[in-house]
């Protein structure tokens, strides 16, 4: 029989995938077939011919499950899926049925399925399949992820509780992620303290860290969906600060932080050419990243040629430096399965600070 799990949060960016991907290195050291699904994605991409939500992608390419990859993400919501079921016009098989079907597939494959819920709890609410729904339809124990801290947990977690008890869902694992190391083992201990009462097992994940938080070259590029050139080998490269090069360019380079991705307006040739030549000095590599070239006005051909023969990891946009730098300050990273330093980070924490055995002795 599969043992099952869903993965909720009290809301977004909490780190459902950060802790799928750990239980998912975690549970096949117990267990020969481990699966995973994600019921409804809402943010999908193209992957080996199918659509699929790009964490349930990612789960694929990264631990080869590329079999069960048509039923890893059955509900997907592309651009206007809310209006169409709204109208009734979505389709004949309804999203709950969908989901069910995938799950007792995946099932007969596996000894222990992971599911992960999008967002928080009332994610998926407009097709009838929210995360407490689903929760409660595929029978799956849940363990409810947190921010860090005490308070601001507590009232969270207070506050989706009751949509997972409506829906007779069966929320078994507090789990704090991101917590401030210092505070680590007083958080932990007042949460407990504060959960008592309800019969869960309150658990941590990750302490901050700056490793996983930050976006990588890749994720930049994304985000901005533009190419990124240069040495292609660079692209998980993370860049732990952003900066706009506005003062000359002495004071920009001696100013930079670690792992700078630098904005730069395209009229500073000068600039350009400095970061060009430095990208191949190792004391200055580790902390110049790479540049975004911002603005409407155009390199000269010398400083354009410069820049592509240094092969320093470079995205040319046409907006200002300002906006560019407001886009990239609200980012929130996301982890792809190409970004290999974050995922060996994250399964060697993993084996540390996640109590894998209480977490399975608890889904009884």
């Amino acid at each position: 029989m599969c043992r099952k799990i869903f993965i909720g949060a009290t809301g977004q960016h909490c780190g459902k995938t950060t802790i799928s991907l750990s239980l998912m290195h975690l549970a096949r050291k117990r267990y020969a077939r481990v699966g995973f699904m994600k019921p409804i994605g809402p943010k999908c991409i193209e992957y080996r011919g199918m659509i699929m939500d790009k964490d349930a992608a990612m789960m694929a390419s990264v631990y080869g499950l590329d079999q069960d990859a048509p039923f890893m993400s059955p509900m997907t919501l592309t651009a206007g899926t809310t209006r169409r079921f709204l109208d009734g016009t979505a389709g004949s098989r309804q999203p709950r049925q969908l989901i069910l079907d995938a799950c007792t597939e995946l099932e007969k494959r596996h000894d222990f399925l992971i599911i992960e819920g999008a967002g928080h709890g009332g994610v998926g609410s407009v097709v009838g399949a929210n995360n407490a729904q689903v929760a409660a339809m595929l029978d799956a124990p849940v363990l409810m992820i947190t921010g860090g801290g005490i308070g601001n947990v507590i009232d969270a977690v207070e506050l989706n509780l009751p949509l997972y008890e409506r829906e007779h869902a069966r929320v078994k694992v507090i789990m704090a992620n991101k917590l401030v190391a210092s505070k680590r083992e007083e958080s932990l201990a007042y949460l407990t303290k504060a959960f008592q009462h309800r019969n869960l097992l309150v658990t941590s994940a990750f302490d901050y860290s700056r490793t996983l938080a930050d976006p990588t070259l890749q994720h930049v590029a994304e985000l901005l969906q533009l190419p990124l050139h240069g040495d292609p080998a660079d692209k998980s490269r993370i860049c732990h600060t952003i900066q706009i090069g506005a003062a000359s360019s002495q004071k920009v380079i001696e100013g930079l932080g670690d792992s700078t991705l630098l904005i730069v307006t395209s009229s500073r040739d000068e600039l350009i050419v400095t970061a060009s030549a430095l990208h191949h000095i190792p004391e200055f590599r580790t902390r110049l990243a790479g540049l975004i070239v911002a603005g409407h006005a155009p390199m000269s051909t010398i400083t354009q040629r410069i820049l592509e023969d240094s092969m320093i990891p470079h995205i040319r946009i046409e907006e200002t430096t300002a906006d560019v730098f407001a886009l990239l300050r609200e980012h929130v990273s996301k982890i792809g399965p190409d970004d290999t330093e974050k995922i060996e980070l994250i399964n060697s924490t993993a084996e540390k600070y996640i109590n894998f055995d209480a977490i399975d002795a608890m889904l009884g």
